[in-house]
This record gives C-alpha cells, sequence and structure tokens, in this order.
C-alpha cells in the first residue's frame, strides 16, 4: 500500500514540496542554490505552454465549431468565469467584513517598505485599448513573445474557419492537429516525471528567500484569504458541481489533487495548463473538444484565486488605514475585481491589479509593497484555486457538449 501510495506522482510532489520547505527555512537564502532545479521544471512546462495553447484551442474550436451547440458552450463558459469571479469577491468581502483581518494592525518596524511607486501602475486599459491589444497584428510576434491573448484570439477565429469549412476537406487536418494535441500530452506525461525534483526546487528557493517572517505581520490577512480559498474550493465550487453537473464530486476532488500541487508550486496556470489538461480528459472524461475550448481560455482569463484576493487586499487596506467605504466604492471593488481577475495573464509575479482595485476605492496603496513581498506565497494558494475553477467549467460546460457522457 505505501509502495503504491509513493509510487503516484502526486504523492511524490507532495513529499517534495515538505521537504522543499524544510530545507528552505533551515538554509534560509542559501536554498538558492536549489533554484536551477524549479528552473529547469518549469523552463520545460513552459516550453510546451504555447504551443499546446495553439493547437489545442484550435482543435477545441474547431470540433466545437462543428457542433450544434456550439454558441451555447462559448457564452457558457465566459458567464461561468465572470459570475464566479464576481462571487469570488463577494466571499472576500464579506469574510473582510466578518473577522476584520486589517483591525489593530502594526506596521511599526516595517514603514520603510511603504512607497507610493505603484501609484501609476493602478490604470485598467479602456474598452477600446483591451479589445484591440486582443487582436494580434502580428500572430508570429504574438507567438514569440507568448502573447497568451492574441494567441487565443486568432486560435480561436482560425478554429471556427476551419469548422465552416467542407467537412470532407477539413476533417485530415482537424484529425492531424488533434494528433498533434495527443504528442503532447505525452510529452507533459514525460516531462512530470521529473516535477518532485522541480517542485522541490522552487520550494527551497521560495522559503528560503521569502521566509515567514513579514507574514507574522499580516497573519490574519492570511488566514482569512486562507479560509475563503478553502470555502471556495471545497464548497461554493463543489455545490456548483453537484448542482450543474452529473459528475461525482468526490471523483472530482480526488482527481484534481495532481494538477493542484503543480499549480500550487509552479504559482503559474499556464504552466499546470498540461497538467490540468490532462487530468480532466484523462481522469474526469472531459471530452477533447470541451477540454481544449474551456481549459486554456480559462488558464487565460479564469482567476478567482485572484478576485478573492483583490477583494480581501482592498478591506484589509481600508481597515488598516480607517477608510470608511461608501456602497459606491464596494460596487467599484467587486466591478474592478472582477474585470482585473478576468484580464489577469496566467502567470506568476506580483499583482499590480490590485492597485486598480485600491485606487477605484479610494483606499490608501502605501502599504502594498509589504505584500508584494510575500506575493509568491499568495500567488501559490490562488493558483490552486484558479485552475480547478478552470476543471469545474469544463465539467459544467461539458455537460451540454454532444461528447458528454454521463456518470452512473
Amino acid at each position: 500500500m505505501i509502495k503504491k501510495s509513493l509510487a503516484n506522482i502526486g504523492v511524490q510532489v507532495m513529499i517534495a514540496m515538505i521537504i522543499g520547505a524544510l530545507v528552505g527555512a533551515m538554509m534560509g537564502e542559501q536554498a538558492a542554490m536549489f533554484a536551477p532545479l524549479g528552473s529547469l521544471f518549469i523552463h520545460l512546462i513552459k516550453m510546451l505552454v504555447v504551443p499546446l495553447v495553439a493547437v489545442a484551442i484550435i482543435s477545441g474550436a474547431a470540433n466545437l465549431g462543428l457542433s450544434p451547440s456550439a454558441g451555447k458552450l462559448g457564452v457558457t463558459t465566459l458567464l461561468f468565469f465572470l459570475v464566479t469571479s464576481a462571487l469570488a469577491v463577494m466571499l472576500a468581502l464579506a469574510m473582510g467584513h466578518l473577522f476584520q483581518p486589517g483591525v489593530g494592525v502594526d506596521f511599526t518596524d516595517y514603514q520603510h517598505m511603504f512607497t507610493n511607486e505603484y501609484a501609476d501602475k493602478g490604470e485598467l486599459p479602456g474598452v477600446v485599448a483591451t479589445i484591440l491589444g486582443m487582436i494580434p497584428t502580428n500572430v508570429f510576434q504574438s507567438l514569440n513573445e507568448a502573447n497568451i491573448l492574441q494567441i487565443l484570439v486568432f486560435c480561436l477565429f482560425f478554429g471556427i474557419a476551419l469548422a465552416n469549412q467542407p467537412r470532407d476537406r477539413v476533417k485530415p487536418l482537424v484529425n492531424g492537429i488533434n494528433t498533434v494535441v495527443e504528442a503532447f500530452v505525452w510529452m507533459i506525461n514525460k516531462v512530470m516525471l521529473i516535477a518532485p525534483l522541480g517542485v522541490f526546487g522552487l520550494m527551497a528557493d521560495a522559503v528560503g528567500t521569502f521566509g515567514f517572517g513579514v507574514l507574522t505581520v499580516v497573519m490574519k490577512l492570511f488566514f482569512v484569504y486562507l479560509a475563503a480559498i478553502l470555502i471556495y474550493g471545497f464548497v461554493v465550487y463543489p455545490l456548483i458541481i453537484k448542482f450543474f453537473s452529473e459528475m461525482p464530486v468526490g471523483r472530482f476532488i480526488s482527481a484534481m489533487k495532481k494538477a493542484q500541487i503543480v499549480a500550487f508550486s509552479t504559482a503559474s496556470s499556464m504552466a499546470t495548463l498540461p497538467v490540468t489538461m490532462e487530468v480532466c480528459e484523462e481522469e474526469l472524461k472531459v471530452s477533447n473538444t470541451t477540454a481544449a475550448f474551456t481549459l486554456p481560455l480559462g488558464a487565460t482569463i479564469n482567476m478567482t484565486g485572484n478576485a478573492i484576493y483583490y477583494g480581501l487586499v482592498a478591506i484589509f487596506f481600508a481597515q488598516v488605514f480607517n477608510v470608511d467605504l461608501s456602497l459606491g466604492a464596494y460596487a467599484a471593488i467587486v466591478l474592478t475585481a472582477t474585470l482585473g481577475a478576468v484580464g489577469q495573464a496566467g502567470v506568476p509575479g506580483p499583482s499590480f491589479l490590485v492597485v486598480a482595485v485600491l485606487l477605484a476605492a479610494g483606499i490608501p496603496i502605501e502599504g502594498l509593497p509589504l505584500l508584494f513581498a510575500l506575493d509568491r506565497i499568495f500567488d501559490m494558494i490562488r493558483t490552486a484555486l484558479n485552475i480547478t475553477g478552470d476543471a469545474v467549467c469544463a465539467v459544467v460546460v461539458d455537460k451540454y457538449s454532444p461528447d458528454y457522457t454521463r456518470f452512473n
């Protein structure tokens, strides 16, 4: 039994995470010597992400376009992302009010980290600028720069175009693209063999570099944030699965462990995408058509974990600086956080969109650098929820797919 468990890649990755965290805590900044192990793993995953997204979206759009339910599936996917992101912000605001994470926080020893240098980074692009920014003027340049949103738009358009060609002529090409997707899945499985080493390196470097010292100052915010993530991941999403799909909730939670561990360690929805696709297709039996359409789209625009973070940080700093939020300010937080979460790229790094949320509600931003120093830790946690939401969407949307297989 123990030998069988140790052979499971998810168990191996979890053990590697624990060992990496311990090594990082003991060695401190010297643990950065293990960072190349993590970099190697991330580079191998990223090597596959852009071409996988391109061919998967073309495959999904082409196969979906051949279906009479294509429009319904597309609209359902986008509505799912918007509604779940808005609900996540509302949950964050409610928990912020209930547990008051910013009340009584003393930043005296960390005043030197306060700055307004991010004040000019909080401007959300307008509707016209956003739309124009999504359309590539040179798709090969977009591929070279890994501009996922532009790649997504072009490949969706191209896949729909293929679906509108004579079926007897386009079928061999679509079959070939599907074969390429399967080849990428094979490559992913091989890369995952070194996942434990990569995760060990990432965790040792992250804990050794950032430590847990600064975290103690915002410990209450961290625990409220963690509770909100767990409630959304283990209450809200399971309820959505129960009422809007026929997937057994226990089966879903069990299958998602592997992808969640990879998401937690890499802090990147895009880097986890290959694993999420494998789990959804192989273990959750989501059709290739649905998975290839919803998952790359979700990894790009579906960020419920980020939405929770934006909402809680807004409440946190409002309480720290004694800002009395009006109804209009709450509406601004919900709207800006929802749009920001949907527009956040699925890559790790400081979340400058939280600046836009704070500015929209008239909340001071001087203390943000303190949280940016801990962003990797927060990012690891919220990414696990983000990819869970992508998979939930795939399961729900797949119910309306012509290829849907019922679970008994």
